[in-house]
């Protein structure tokens, strides 16, 4: 099966990178395994308790795209930054649980098995 990483680095307010990546990772779930990694303020995009008025949560976007088989990852070092700890298994309490911190090795070991990258940046 082949495969699609998408690298995140903006905020999910900042931009519409966040939603643009789920509207990518939905019908690409359907033919390929999909990897999200969330660098820098990507970070923040799982984050429990948003709620936005005019936007759509992107929390709740990242969450479904885990629950239909996406690895949707965060930078262990940019989420230890922004103040989001992980525990032993990388979830953070402060994320949604299909969500997990890990380290840059992850991305480097999603980016050499990949056969396609999107990176949504600015």
């Amino acid at each position: 099966m082949k495969t699609l990483t998408i690298v995140l680095t903006d905020g999910p307010y900042i931009s519409e990178y966040a939603e643009m990546a789920y509207r990518i990772a939905i019908p690409a779930l359907k033919r390929c395994h999909v990897n999200i990694f969330l660098y820098l303020d990507a970070v923040h995009i799982p984050k429990l308790g948003q709620k936005p008025s005019f936007f759509a949560n992107t929390g709740e976007l990242f969450r479904k795209l885990a629950q239909s088989g996406a690895s949707v990852r965060a930078c262990s070092r940019c989420a230890a930054a922004r103040g989001f700890q992980p525990g032993e298994d990388g979830i953070c309490l402060d994320y949604y649980q299909e969500i997990k911190i890990t380290s840059l090795h992850d991305l480097a070991e999603m980016l050499c098995k990949s056969d396609r990258v999107i990176a949504l940046s600015r």
